[in-house]
This record gives structure tokens, sequence and C-alpha cells, in this order.
């Protein structure tokens, strides 16, 4: 297997103040060790071979900084200069990007300069990575995608979706965190771990081989009963229940997911999308398999902020629930974002509500970036969680343009559980 020849342009400003919102610990662990988290992306989410670094550039501001959130520093700043060494020993070629006014850098104008200036180089680039969530870099994608190469963005923000609908990757926050820390980079939101490829083709070991026949035959009959797509979530949910720990020890016989479990299966005319699953040759054929999603009735302005910012698709009565289930885990754990959305998701389920933990994570960014972060001493209550991302997600609404009337404003926070008019939000 050949090596793809990559180009690696990050945005040092808007990637680490992103990651210090969600978690400081974090942040300052990718900013200390670039050399680390950069080795594991060579080989992360490629199919054609690893990555080779034939360009590794870092901008930042070295006159910018954040408020330590370190009381015992005797610093109320963390600047940025003083990371700029660990990222020349990792060989990046830093540059110093001064604000040219108010709040603005030159770093996204040299990226797209920078990029563009490599598609004439006379090195051909197959791969352009760029670390930032700064939407005004939708015209480079766009650009980088005509001279046919390949994109990924890296964002531990809620990207605008013109944004990272052109990016043939997306490394989101919990990816992000997860190659800072080491763990496994999987784009299956619910795999815990890596799958076993030699289970996976081989089939269930010998001691599940009962319980995984048991899965088999409640889902055979499910599928072939259904006079239409049945929904992933309630189903995964009901196996839980009734298969028990035998699915949580296995995780899902060794496949990784109830996704990979249910393929494992080879039913007839199978077809999977985020949601559910159906019979192609017997079910309607379903425009992005979603339509028995969005049976779900949602006031107007909430589908219209499903639609524009991909805000999860849940029931009004789930949301306080996640709030409760968040305050729980920061009153009794130090966050990590990995830890928290498969703690959380668990949680959730053992009490009926199949919450993915893309979900939850989509929540935990919204309360983060909405001035309520889990890590902060004391921890949030639900009230404040659900003031915060109610607040995060009507400000997002805004700055994508996104329209609501007053009345709008108020089905959406009743909706999302969060009622009062105090919570103090800012966009990602």
């Amino acid at each position: 297997m050949g090596h793809v020849r990559a180009a690696l342009y990050l945005d040092f400003d808007n990637v680490f103040s992103g990651l210090y919102k969600l978690d400081p610990e974090v942040a300052v662990q990718f900013a200390s060790d670039p050399r680390s988290w950069l080795l594991r992306l060579s080989t992360a989410l490629t199919t054609d071979g690893p990555r080779r670094w034939l360009v590794l550039r870092c901008y930042l501001n070295p006159a910018g900084w954040v408020p330590n959130s370190d009381t015992t520093a005797g610093q109320d700043r963390l600047y940025f200069s003083r990371y700029r060494p660990w990222f020349v020993r990792a060989g990046f070629d830093v540059i110093d990007c001064p604000r040219y006014g108010g709040t603005k850098n030159a770093a996204d104008i040299r990226i797209v300069v920078d990029a563009v200036d490599a598609l004439s180089a006379d090195a051909r680039y197959d791969e352009f990575v760029i670390a930032s969530g700064d939407s005004d870099m939708t015209p480079l994608l766009q650009r980088l995608r005509r001279a046919d190469r390949r994109t990924m963005i890296v964002s531990p923000a809620d990207a605008a979706e013109a944004f990272t609908a052109i990016a043939d990757q997306v490394v989101d926050s919990q990816l992000l965190l997860a190659l800072v820390q080491g763990e496994p980079v999987n784009l299956d939101e619910d795999a815990d771990s890596e799958v076993d490829k030699e289970f996976a083709a081989e089939g269930a070991p010998g001691d599940q081989s009962e319980a995984y026949e048991s899965f088999r035959s409640v889902v055979t009959r499910d599928y072939n009963e259904a006079s239409e797509p049945l929904n992933m979530a309630s189903l995964a949910s009901r196996l839980h229940n009734q298969l028990g720990s035998s699915v949580s020890e296995s995780n899902w016989f060794g496949f990784g997911s109830f996704a990979r479990a249910v393929a494992s299966l080879d039913l007839p005319n199978l077809q999977i999308s985020q949601h559910l699953l159906w019979d192609s040759s017997r079910h309607p054929a379903l425009e992005n398999a979603t339509a028995a999603q969005q049976r779900m009735a949602l006031p107007e302005p909430v589908e219209r902020l499903v639609q524009q910012l991909d805000l999860p698709r849940l029931p009004q009565s789930w949301w306080p629930a996640i709030y409760q289930t968040l305050s729980d885990y920061a009153g009794s754990h130090q966050f990590n974002l990995t830890q928290c959305t498969g703690w959380s998701r668990d949680r959730l389920r053992d009490q009926g509500l199949p919450v993915s933990r893309g979900a939850v994570a989509f929540v935990v960014r919204g309360t983060s970036f909405g001035g309520f972060p889990l890590h902060r001493q004391p921890p949030p209550t639900p009230a404040e969680i659900g003031d915060a991302f109610a607040g995060n997600v009507l400000s997002r609404a805004e700055s994508a343009e996104v329209s609501f009337t007053d009345d709008d404003v108020a089905a959406v926070r009743s909706w999302l559980g969060a009622l009062s008019d105090n919570a103090e939000a800012s966009t990602a």
C-alpha cells in the first residue's frame, strides 16, 4: 500500500480555543504534544494508506490567549505563544498571525492563499487537512473539490453545515478529543471499541452463541413482520433490555455496534441508515432514509433547527432527562468527553431513552459554548445546562440567518426544556 501525500493547515487560535471550552486539560495536551496526535492522524480515517505530511503549517497569534482555568497557576491568562516551540519541534512551520483589528487575525486568509498556491506546486497533494471551524473558508473547500483533491476538516466546534458538507471527512470534537487522548478514532458514534475483525468475519464466539441466536431470532422476526422501516434506536433498546448483560459485555457480540451486528445476519434486501433499517423489496423507497423519523411531530421552528443545524430529532420529554444525566455525570466525574458521552448514553438507555452518543455530544458542545461547560466548578445544574444549550442553539440559528419571531424562540426553548430567559450564550 502506498502513502497519501497530505498537507495540514492548522488555525491554532480557532482549534485550541474551541477545545479549551470543551476540556481545558485535553486542549493543553493538544498544544503541548502535537507530535503524538499528528502521528495518530497520519493513519486515522484513511483507506488509501498512511498520510505522508508534505506540508505542516500552524498559524498562531502569539499575543492570543484564553482565561486560565487553573486558578492555582498564578496567571489569569494562558498565552498561545507558550506552545509555539512544541509545534516547531513537531515539524510544523509556525506562522505568526497577529490580529489585524478587533477579534480577527490573518490565519484564515493565509491558509486560503497557501492552500491555493499548493494546488499549482510541483508536488501533487492528494489530501488537504484544514484544522479550523471557520466557515469563511468554505470557498477554499469548493476550490479544492473542483481540483479533485480530498479534504478533511478538523474542528472541535459545530461548524456551519455549508462548510462541513463540502468536506470528504469531518473530525468533530468527539473524534478530535479521542485522537489527542490516544483513544480509538471511529466514525461509528456508538462504537465503544475497535471491532474485532476476525470475529466480524467468523461470527459470534462459542460462549455467546446462545445469546447471538436469540438476537438473530428477534431481529429476523421483527424484520420479516415489519410493515414499515424499523427504528434502529427503539429496536436496539428493546434487544438490550431483553438480552441483558450479554449485549453490553460483548459489545454487541464483538461487532462493536448494533448496526454491524444486524448486518452480520445477512437479512435479504437489508438497507440500513443512521436511524432506520428496512427491506428494500417490501418497504417504499425512503428519501434520505429518514421518513419514519419525519413522522415525529415537531413544532415548525424546531423542525427548522433540525434541518439547518442538525439538532437531534428527539421527543420533548427526553431533553430534561439528558440535562439531568449530564449534571449527574459532571457532579461525580472528572470531565472527559469520550467517557461522558458513553456513560450518559448508557444511563439514559437504562431509563428507556435510546439517545445516541452523538446526540449527547451535541448537547455537551452546546452547553460548553453556551457558557456552562461540564468541567466547571461547581458543576452546572440541569437547569443551567438546559438554558446554556438552548441559548447556544438559538445563537447558532441567528448566525446561520434562521429567522425566528419571539413566539418561535419561546417554542424552541419550551421544546428543549429551557424556559428561563436569562441564560447567557455564545456561538461556537
